[in-house]
């Protein structure tokens, strides 16, 4: 374990260690969490790495904006220090399972290939955070089935009711919004949930 007492530290440690995960709390000196995960994001060389924040702020909003900034995951102080373990574990189990390391997708002009974890549109590749990947991976797998959002969090995020749905859709907006055009593939289904359809 590596730990920081600012921000301008955290950034300089996570680019030189390159840690599997990251606890990121808001409150930083010099530089806030929330431009920390903002630059570890930008950075291709960190942005693959999962963050979770850990903040006394509760607030719905301050929740979105942080998810929405990239974290991949969002917890409240004061909090127990299992449910802390359980999270962290949780992130750090989320590889490839063994089926979708033979995975590779190809539809039309876009390939996602979860070997190597790729996602390229017309042979451009499309920088993703690991949870946005497995989330795009597993409606990918099932294409053309309708996905809950509690069986999204159940299945990308590996909780039952830790945290809100919320939080599907935030991802899903970040999502759509790195895919550009190749968003087309991703549809809401009213009330319901997600699935991607080979439009």
């Amino acid at each position: 374990m590596v730990t920081a007492g600012d921000g301008a530290e955290a950034l300089k440690k996570a680019r030189t260690v390159l840690p599997g995960l990251v606890l990121l709390d808001l409150m930083l000196p010099e530089v806030d969490g929330l431009e920390v995960c903002k630059m570890l994001r930008r950075d291709p060389a960190t942005a693959g790495i999962p963050i979770i924040m850990v903040t006394a702020k509760a607030a719905e909003i301050d929740r979105i904006l942080g998810l929405e900034l990239g974290a991949d995951d969002y917890i409240t102080k004061p909090f127990s220090p299992r449910e802390l373990v359980l999270r962290v574990k949780k992130m750090l189990q989320r590889g490839p399972t063994a089926g979708e390391e033979q995975n590779t997708f190809k539809i039309r002009e876009l390939v996602i290939d979860s070997p190597r974890h790729l996602v390229s549109w017309r042979g451009k590749q499309i920088e993703l955070t690991a949870t946005e990947f497995k989330l795009l991976v597993v409606l990918a797998q099932r294409r053309g089935r309708v996905q809950s959002r509690e069986q999204l969090l159940r299945d990308v995020w590996e909780y039952n009711s830790l945290i809100d749905t919320r939080t599907v859709d935030t991802h899903m907006r970040r999502l759509r919004e790195k895919l550009g055009p190749a968003a087309k593939y991703l549809d809401t289904v009213r009330g319901v949930g997600y699935r991607f359809v080979e439009a």
